[in-house]
């Protein structure tokens, strides 16, 4: 399987780039990591809820929250983004 930019795809690349380029993502993500110490599984599940409540850099495309490229924010997605924080 191909990869883009060392990531698994466009979209977990896009996430990826954008919480560890945007302060207030970056800083989430990393509180998100603090309150479940040793399981990024569920710290991503912390984020995507805290997005799904909040207002974000980004849009909405069916109730799902975006990047302000349009890359949707998933578990998986933001699990990746966590990875070596």
């Amino acid at each position: 399987m191909a990869e883009y930019n060392g990531h698994k795809n466009w979209n977990r690349w896009n996430v990826s780039l954008w919480i560890n380029n945007d302060e207030g993502l970056y800083r989430l993500a990393l509180n998100c990591i603090k309150q479940f110490p040793g399981d990024r599984m569920q710290a991503a599940r912390e984020f995507m809820g805290i997005l799904q409540c909040s207002p974000i850099p980004g849009r909405m495309l069916n109730d799902t929250p975006t990047t302000p490229d349009g890359a949707p924010y998933t578990v998986t997605s933001i699990r990746a983004a966590m990875r070596g924080m």
